[in-house]
């Protein structure tokens, strides 16, 4: 009976999800974020290096969340095992040209990015443990709307504390399929447990805790992973020129385009884009707004480079180390083992080994990364830091759903990650697409200050900000 309600569940989100990536989702990012490129004037490439200095910058009094803290968080959010699993199931379901349209997503998507957290700056509020914000706080502050608000941020708990947890905890898990002591009944459960005990670990730590590990544990992964890329592309760079030319035949091959587009490279790149650099979707703002900074457009040019980082080099990585290695994909080696057997073929008994490690380092920072922004809605929900019991009730739930979700169905679980996502992203596009004058006029006013010489600090009355806010006065 139960098997039998699983089976309709998860045809019904199928359903809910193509229409979602094949209509209104398409028509939000694309159009919006070229409105948001035009717009702040290609912010993501005229002011890529100042991205960088924006990045080193730490708060004024040395105490409180640096820009690359938060930067970490979200990228910690970002970068995880979609950046694996999700680009493998978009070579073997939509193809290499797939890889095309999520660059696309990150290119335009990132002034999406840039738009929603120099909202978040600029709204955010004080509270005992510094400041907080994201959409919720600029939806209820801009436009009175609590409502909405209240709904958003449920949105983004189901979102993040129950949809990409668990597929988080799946798709980990099943890096372990292809070793000899995997028991398709029992190991995915034993692994669970032992995840879902160790995050349970970090997050009874809070907020700090989960800062410090992301902190350190994003950059060392990421960059490990990058540099095996680049061997596995060194190793077969004869094919390369190949690998480039099919990716951009079938990103424009017409007739597989529209032919089916639920199933078109099209598709999958904007779900697979979308689902690793979450531009738009209304997440990582949480993180920007923890951030200290002097001016709201420093932390937004923060983020572009967030996106960045997630698609254009650790999703692009994983989807050379796939296209080059000489392994055709395939919907029977879709997710895991598409890429252990890429990194089998290119450097032997050492690969499967290694994505295995990078797959746990990915999912854990994901699931801390995830838990943090879950942290902040239910703060906002409840209109003060919830008490130390509520919060071990929540983590003890919290890890419980990380157990469960190690052995469920792959595709069930990415239809409700893809689903959940597609809700909060239909509520916070529009927001921001209302809200954004208040980023350009922030954006005009750092360009301002900064061909004066002086180093950009913001207040509110420099932009007519017509609400009031806890800081900026």
């Amino acid at each position: 009976m139960a098997h039998k309600v699983l089976e309709i569940f998860e045809s019904a989100t199928t359903s809910v999800t193509d229409a979602l990536y094949s209509y209104i989702l398409v028509i939000l990012l694309v159009v919006g974020g070229i409105y948001f490129t035009i717009r702040t004037r290609f912010v993501q490439f005229r002011l890529f290096k100042e991205q960088i200095r924006c990045v080193t910058e730490k708060p004024a009094d040395g105490k409180g969340v640096s820009s690359f803290q938060a930067l970490m968080v979200s990228t910690a959010s970002r970068v995880g095992t979609g950046n694996i699993i999700g680009v493998s199931t978009a070579l073997c379901l939509g193809g290499f040209g797939s890889v095309f349209w999520m660059w696309l997503i990150a290119i335009i998507g990132s002034a999406s990015a840039f738009v929603e957290s120099t909202l978040a700056q600029i709204y955010k509020k004080r509270t005992p443990e510094g400041c907080c914000g994201g959409p919720a706080y600029y939806i209820q502050g801009a436009l009175k709307n609590k409502a909405l608000a209240i709904i958003f941020s449920v949105c983004l708990i189901l979102t993040y504390g129950i949809g990409f947890n668990m597929l988080a905890s799946y798709n980990l898990q099943s890096t372990f399929s292809s070793y000899g002591f995997y028991d398709a009944e029992k190991t995915p459960w034993i692994i669970g447990f032992i995840i879902a005990a160790i995050v349970c670990y970090c997050l009874i730590g809070g907020g700090s805790r989960i800062i410090r590990v992301t902190s350190f544990l994003v950059p060392v992964m990421g960059v490990a992973y990058i540099l095996v890329a680049l061997v596995i592309v060194a190793l077969n760079i004869k094919v390369l020129p190949d690998v480039f030319k099919t990716i951009f035949s079938e990103a424009f091959n017409i007739e597989a385009i529209f032919g089916g587009f639920s199933g078109s490279c099209v598709m999958f790149g904007i779900k697979r884009g979308l689902f690793s650099n979450e531009a738009g979707v209304g997440s990582a703002p949480n993180a920007s707004a923890s951030a200290e900074v002097a001016h709201p457009v420093k932390q937004g040019l923060v983020q572009v480079l967030s996106v960045f980082i997630d698609t254009i080099l650790v999703c692009s990585a994983s989807a050379f180390m796939c296209m080059c290695s000489g392994v055709e994909p395939s919907a029977e080696l879709s997710g895991a083992p598409y890429v252990q057997a890429a990194l089998s073929s290119a450097l032997g008994a050492f690969g499967p080994i290694f994505i295995t490690v990078a797959m746990i380092l990915f999912a854990f920072t994901t699931l801390l990364g995830n838990l943090y922004y879950v942290d902040k809605c239910i703060i906002f929900i409840m209109g003060k830091i919830p008490s130390k019991t509520f919060m071990r009730i929540y983590y003890v739930i919290a890890s419980l759903l990380i157990f469960v979700g190690a052995g469920l169905s792959a595709d069930l679980l990415w239809n409700v990650a893809d689903v959940l996502m597609g809700a909060m992203t239909i509520i916070n596009m529009p927001v921001i697409l209302i809200l954004g004058k208040y980023a350009f006029r922030a954006l005009k006013d750092y360009d301002k200050q900064r061909k004066q010489g002086k180093v950009p600090v913001f207040k509110a009355k420099n932009i007519d900000l017509p609400h009031d806010v806890d800081y900026w006065k």
